[in-house]
């Protein structure tokens, strides 16, 4: 086996062992939103398998990855735990636990652990390109790490003003309109997908294109699967005043807010 496969899978391996541990504990909390908050962790276990096959001291591309990585996951399973406790399973879990009944516990291993963590070993594998062909620092670099920086900037503004927001009595019944949530109703995930696209550019220079993997993975699920669609699929009927808001503001790209019809 070459180090890159070996690599490949000690990484899988690393995600699907932090997404069984997680399994076991939602089986004892009987709450599988526990998925939800080590999703950042589920991807960044495997870089630690790939530096461990394909070790990469001092190198400054990798290095520069890694506290992107760093700063981007303990500040979204932070706040994703601070945002979730006490609030118990997610009305989405609920629903696939009551359509499978007994079995739910089986399958929610299969089907949303290990997805899950099928997943994040996809969005992981920039790293894994990065230290697979090590080259010098190039200008791609540099525009990928300020891509990525923007988008870990942009998703935590967007997080804090909107807890801001909330914690304000006055807003309550309202529609989060203010700062950079004028300009795209989504702006954590619009951070977010830029920090994937940032780690996909810096794998560029040393030839790992097929990373792209990372991104589109990222951005079809924050998209099309668990973001956007998901959370907009039936909130203008929860929040008729929401419906507003989508025909003035973008979804996803930030731009002007568009001129109310009349």
């Amino acid at each position: 086996m070459t180090p890159f496969a070996e690599a490949a899978l000690l990484g899988l391996a690393a995600a699907l062992g932090l997404a069984t541990l997680t399994w076991v504990a939602s089986l004892v909390q009987r709450d599988v939103s526990l998925v939800d908050r080590v999703w950042s962790f589920v991807i960044a276990v495997p870089v630690v398998a790939y530096a461990w096959v394909l070790p990469a001291a001092g190198d400054a591309r990798f290095t520069v990855m890694v506290v992107l990585l760093v700063l981007w996951a303990v500040r979204l399973a932070a706040y994703v735990n601070w945002r979730n406790w006490g609030h118990g399973e997610d009305r989405r879990y609920q629903a696939i636990r009551a359509r499978n009944g007994p079995s739910f516990p089986l399958t929610s291993l299969f089907y949303v652990f290990f997805l899950q963590a099928v997943l994040a070993w996809l969005v992981s594998t920039p790293f894994l390109a990065v230290l697979a062909r090590p080259v010098p620092w190039t200008a791609l670099d540099a525009i990928g790490a300020a891509i990525a920086g923007f988008g870990f900037v942009f998703e935590t503004v967007g997080d804090q003003q909107l807890v801001s927001f909330k914690a304000d009595a006055a807003n309550r019944g309202k529609v989060m309109d203010r700062g950079v949530w004028r300009y795209t109703r989504h702006p954590n995930y619009f951070g977010e997908c830029c920090v994937w696209w940032g780690f996909f550019l810096m794998a560029l220079p040393g030839g790992g294109w097929w990373s792209i993997v990372s991104p589109l993975v990222m951005t079809g699920l924050l998209l099309k699967v668990s973001g956007v669609a998901l959370l907009e699929k039936d909130i203008g009927e929860r929040r008729p005043a929401y419906r507003d808001y989508i025909a003035r503001t973008n979804a996803f790209f930030p731009g002007p807010p568009k001129k109310a019809a009349r």
